[in-house]
C-alpha cells in the first residue's frame, strides 16, 4: 500500500512500520434521508490539522504512534454489494498483514464489509454499536443491503447475544422486538457499558467497535444524514469509546459524517478529535 497524500494528522507512518492502518470508505449510496456521508473521510483528514496531536484527555500523542492512512478505497457508488466486497478483501489484507483496521465511513452499512473480514479471523467476534438508530430492519424497502439493515446483516453473521447495542432512540417497533430476542440493547444512552465491558474483558473476547456518530445530540453534531434528537453528549461518548478500548478491540470504524450539512464545520472537528481520542486509547496503544 502507498501512504495517502494527505493524511490524518500524525499518521504518516510507512505501512511496513504501522500497527494501525486508517482507510476511508466514502459510500452513501444507500442513505434514507439526507446524503453526503461520502465526504466524510476526506473531510475529516483535511480539519484534522486544525487540531493538535497531542490529548489532554488521555496525556498521550498521535506523534508517539505507527499509524498509516492508506486514503480513500475507490467504491462503485451505485452497487452496494460491490462495494462491500471491497471494503472486505481490503481489510482481509490488514487483518492478514497483522495490522489493526481502522475505517472512516462514509454510511453505516460500510461497517459490514469490514465485520465479515473480521469476522473470519474471530469466529468469536462481539460487536458494540453506538447509534441513534437500531439498523436492525430485514430490509428497507426491499433492499437488505442497507444503511437501515447493517446491524442485521451482522446479526446473520455473529447471531444471538454477541451485539451490544446503546444509545437506540430510534426504529420501527419490529427492531426494537428483535433487539429484546437477539441482540442486548441499550436505548437512549450509555446504562451497562461497564459492565458489559468487564464481562467482554473475562472473557477475553474479540471486539469490533462501531461507532454511527449520530448517536450524539444534533446540538452538538447536526452534520450528519439522520439527525435524532435526544442523543448523548461528546465528553460521555468520549468516555464510552475509552470505556470499550479496555477489552480487546481487534478492529473499528467511524460513520455517518456528512460535512456539507454542517456549514459552521463544528460537526467535522468534532469527529476529528474523537478519531484522535480513539487512536490513542485503542489496546495496543499501551
Amino acid at each position: 500500500m502507498k501512504r495517502n497524500i494527505e493524511t490524518f494528522i500524525g499518521c504518516d507512518a510507512a505501512y511496513e512500520d504501522a500497527d494501525t492502518v486508517l482507510t476511508g470508505a466514502p459510500f452513501d449510496s444507500t442513505t434514507s434521508y439526507r446524503p453526503g456521508a461520502r465526504f466524510g473521510p476526506s473531510a475529516i483528514r483535511h480539519e484534522s490539522w486544525g487540531i493538535e496531536t497531542y490529548s489532554p484527555y488521555q496525556d498521550r500523542d498521535l506523534c508517539d504512534c505507527s499509524v498509516f492512512d492508506s486514503g480513500d478505497l475507490e467504491l462503485c457508488f451505485g452497487d452496494p454489494a460491490s462495494a462491500l466486497d471491497d471494503i472486505e478483501r481490503h481489510t482481509r489484507q490488514i487483518l492478514s498483514d497483522g495490522k489493526f483496521p481502522l475505517l472512516l465511513g462514509g454510511e453505516h452499512l460500510v461497517t459490514l464489509g469490514a465485520v465479515r473480514a473480521v469476522h473470519g479471523y474471530f469466529p468469536d467476534l462481539a460487536i458494540v454499536h453506538f447509534d441513534a438508530h437500531a439498523d436492525l430492519r430485514d430490509d428497507y424497502l426491499g433492499a437488505r443491503l442497507s444503511h437501515a439493515c447493517v446491524i442485521r446483516r451482522c446479526h446473520d453473521l455473529l447471531g444471538d447475544g454477541r451485539i451490544h447495542q446503546f444509545c437506540i432512540r430510534s426504529g420501527e417497533r419490529t427492531e426494537f422486538e428483535f433487539a429484546r430476542a437477539h441482540t442486548r440493547m441499550t436505548r437512549f444512552d450509555f446504562t451497562g457499558l461497564e459492565e458489559t465491558v468487564d464481562a467482554l474483558c473475562a472473557a477475553g473476547t474479540p471486539v469490533y467497535l462501531t461507532v454511527d456518530l449520530d448517536c450524539l445530540d444534533p446540538s452538538a453534531f447536526p452534520g450528519t444524514g439522520t439527525p435524532e434528537a435526544g442523543g448523548v453528549t461528546f465528553p460521555a461518548l468520549l468516555d464510552a469509546v475509552r470505556t470499550v478500548c479496555r477489552a480487546r478491540v481487534v478492529a473499528a470504524d467511524l460513520n455517518e459524517l456528512a460535512p456539507t450539512l454542517d456549514t459552521s464545520g463544528a460537526s467535522t472537528a468534532l469527529a476529528c478529535k474523537l478519531l484522535r481520542e480513539l487512536l490513542l486509547a485503542l489496546p495496543h496503544r499501551r
